[in-house]
């Protein structure tokens, strides 16, 4: 039983370090040999993640409040609660990660910016997909959802060739993203079904 315990404990730490070595590795060939030319665009990609994932509800809810459109306001919530839903469980896993920046270790890694938080997972990514994927549920069209995943796919790369953070930061900060939207949706499902019962 031993054995086994070892084996399973030695490969788990392997497959850990390769895992590791594979997200450094990425970083590296997309930040140090990034076009520099598209350095200002990436910062202004990098800095419309939480403007537009703030004002995309603010203006659908205005629009809904002029129309007397309850169904856009409806949806304009639902975008609201997943972008702060998104917020939380960022900032939660954040603090109980506490990943270090990747240029904090690696000198190799060039930053065009500096973050004062802790790198996993991405916050502008977990935020960009949130907006996107609750967009693409209040919407689902393929003239909202393309240009929106198109949008933060965009914004998580940023954060790559900007040099703050790990493909792996990113991966699981679009999962969060796309994860707080389905559950926003869902626990509005459940409250629907709970009102139209006490109904």
């Amino acid at each position: 039983m031993k054995k086994i315990r070892f084996v399973i404990g030695l490969c788990f730490t392997l497959a850990i370090g390769n895992a590791q070595n594979i997200d450094i590795d990425l970083l590296k060939q997309i930040n140090t040999n990034r076009n520099t030319s598209l350095d200002p665009t990436f910062k202004s990609i990098t800095n419309s993640a939480v403007p537009i994932s703030i004002a995309t509800p603010i203006l659908l809810y205005s629009v809904g409040l002029i129309q007397r459109d309850s169904l856009t306001t409806q949806k304009a919530i639902f975008i609201a609660e997943t972008f702060i839903t998104s917020a939380l469980i960022t900032t939660l896993l954040k603090d109980v990660i506490k990943r270090e920046r990747p240029y904090l270790k690696y000198s190799e890694i060039q930053p065009l910016l500096v973050e004062g938080s802790y790198s996993m997972p991405s916050g502008h990514t977990s935020t960009a997909f949130a907006t996107a994927t609750s967009l693409s549920i209040a919407y689902p069209k393929w003239y909202v959802i393309a240009p929106s995943f198109i949008w933060a796919g965009s914004v998580g790369y940023s954060r790559m060739h900007l040099g703050v953070h790990y493909p792996s930061d990113v991966f699981v900060g679009a999962l969060v993203g796309s994860g707080s939207a389905f559950l926003s949706y869902k626990a509005n499902q459940w409250l629907s079904k709970k009102r139209n019962i006490i109904k």
